[in-house]
C-alpha cells in the first residue's frame, strides 16, 4: 500500500482505490474526492499522510472488481447460471454491500455527511437483487461471520436489510416503500456513532449509566436522519425499532397501534439477525432456534404478521441452515416451500443428479425429514 502525503495531493482529484488512515480506518471511497473540506478535517486531525493502493487522479475512475453488479437497479441474469456460479456472484454483491456500508458510516463519521438520493439509489439494487434471488444471498449470509467487534454495527446493519427487504417483499410491499424500508434498516443504527465505541463493543456487563446511554441510541439516529433531511417515514423508524407491541420498548414504550410498519419489521429482523449470528464475545444460536424464539413471541413483542412473514419467507428451518437428515445424510437448506414452512428444500451432500449436481429434495412428514440443526463442529467435520 502507498503512503501519501496529504498536502501534496491534488485537491479534488479521485482515489483509483480505497484510502485508509493508518492502513485500516477508511477515509475516502473512490467516488470521494479528496477535497478541501477533508484535507482540513485530516490537518484538525494532525493526520499529514493517507494510504491507498490506487492513485489520485483528475477524474472518477471506476473500481469495476468492487462496483455494485452491473447498472443501477440490473441484475445478472440467474437462471442460465450454475449454483456455484450464483453463490460467487451472492458472494461478491454481499461483499460489495459490507464495503459500501462500511464506507457509507465513515463518511458520516468523518465528513458528517449522508445524502438519501445516493443512498435510495444504492438500496435500489440491493432490492432488485433480493427480488430477483434471495436464496443464494441468505446461504452467503448464513456462511459467512460477521467483522469482529470493529464492524458490529456496520455487519448487523447490513444483514438486517437483507432480512427486512425479503419480510416487505413477502408482505407485497410496492418497490418504493421496499427501498424506504431498506434505506431505514441500513441506518437505523447510525445514533450509535455518537456514542463510545467502548460502551456497545463491551463483552461484560454494563452499568447503569452506560445502560441508559446505549438506550438513547433511537433518539440519537432519528436526529442525524433528521438533520439531513430524511423522509419522516425513514427517520421514525430509526426512532421506534425498539418499540415493542406489548409497549415493553423504548424510547417512548408506543404500543402497536403507534408503531410504524418498518420499525415493526426492522424490530423482527433485528432480533433474527442478532439472535443467529455470532460475535467475538457470543456464540450465535442457529438459525432453527433463533426462529422458534421469535414464533414463542414471549410476551408478545413483536408483531405476528411479521413473524410470520420472516418464517414463511425463510422458513422455520431458514435457508442456509446445515442440517441433519432422516436417511443420515446432511445437507443444507436451499428454499422455503410455500406451502409449509416446517417442510424446505434442502441439497443432500454426497447424492447426486444424473447430471452432476448435489441432489435437493422436498421435506416432509411422511418422507425424508430434517432431524435437527448441526453445530459447526460437524458442519467443519
Amino acid at each position: 500500500m502507498k503512503k501519501y502525503v496529504n498536502s501534496e495531493i491534488p485537491l479534488d482529484s479521485f482515489f483509483t482505490k480505497t484510502v485508509y488512515l493508518d492502513r485500516s480506518f477508511v477515509i475516502a471511497a473512490p467516488e470521494m474526492p479528496f477535497n478541501e473540506e477533508l484535507l482540513k478535517t485530516l490537518m484538525d486531525w494532525d493526520f499529514r499522510e493517507v494510504y491507498s493502493e490506487g492513485e489520485p487522479m483528475k477524474d472518477y475512475v471506476l473500481d469495476q472488481e468492487r462496483d455494485a453488479p452491473q447498472e443501477e437497479g440490473e441484475i445478472t441474469d440467474l437462471s442460465t447460471q450454475s449454483d456455484a456460479d450464483k453463490i460467487k456472484q451472492a458472494e461478491e454483491f454481499y461483499d460489495s454491500f459490507q464495503h459500501y456500508a462500511e464506507e457509507l458510516f465513515t463518511k458520516i463519521t468523518v465528513m458528517n455527511k449522508l445524502d438519501f438520493k445516493i443512498v435510495a439509489e444504492w438500496i435500489k439494487t440491493v432490492v432488485n437483487y433480493i427480488r430477483e434471488d434471495r436464496r443464494f444471498l441468505m446461504r452467503v449470509q448464513k456462511n459467512l461471520d460477521p467483522p469482529g467487534d470493529k464492524n458490529y454495527v456496520i455487519s448487523h446493519s447490513v444483514r438486517s436489510t437483507i432480512i427486512a427487504v425479503i419480510i416487505g417483499t413477502y408482505l407485497k410491499l410496492p418497490p418504493h416503500r421496499l427501498i424506504e424500508l431498506g434505506v431505514a434498516a441500513l441506518l437505523h443504527e447510525i445514533g450509535m456513532l455518537q456514542i463510545p465505541s467502548q460502551v456497545y463493543h463491551s463483552n461484560r456487563t454494563l452499568n447503569e449509566k452506560e445502560r441508559k446511554t446505549i438506550m438513547k441510541h433511537p433518539i440519537l439516529s432519528y436526529n442525524m436522519l433528521k438533520n439531513f433531511d430524511f423522509p419522516l417515514v425513514i427517520s421514525l423508524a430509526a426512532l421506534e425499532h425498539h418499540e415493542r407491541e406489548n409497549g415493553s420498548g423504548y424510547p417512548q414504550r408506543l404500543n402497536s397501534e403507534k408503531i410504524s410498519l418498518y420499525s415493526k419489521i426492522i424490530s423482527v429482523a433485528c432480533s433474527y439477525e442478532a439472535l443467529s449470528s455470532r460475535r467475538p464475545h457470543k456464540e450465535a444460536k442457529d438459525g432453527y432456534t433463533g426462529m422458534l424464539e421469535l414464533l414463542k413471541n414471549e410476551g408478545k413483542q413483536y408483531d405476528d404478521t411479521i413473524v410470520r412473514a420472516l418464517v414463511f419467507s425463510l422458513s422455520i428451518y431458514p435457508i442456509g441452515l446445515y442440517v441433519l437428515l432422516s436417511s443420515g445424510k446432511k445437507g443444507q437448506v436451499v428454499d422455503v416451500n410455500p406451502e409449509n414452512p416446517r417442510y424446505p428444500i434442502v441439497q443432500i451432500f454426497g447424492e447426486f443428479n444424473p447430471d452432476g449436481k448435489n441432489k435437493t429434495a422436498q421435506t416432509s412428514l411422511d418422507g425424508l425429514s430434517i432431524v435437527r440443526p448441526l453445530t459447526r463442529e460437524e458442519i467443519n467435520s
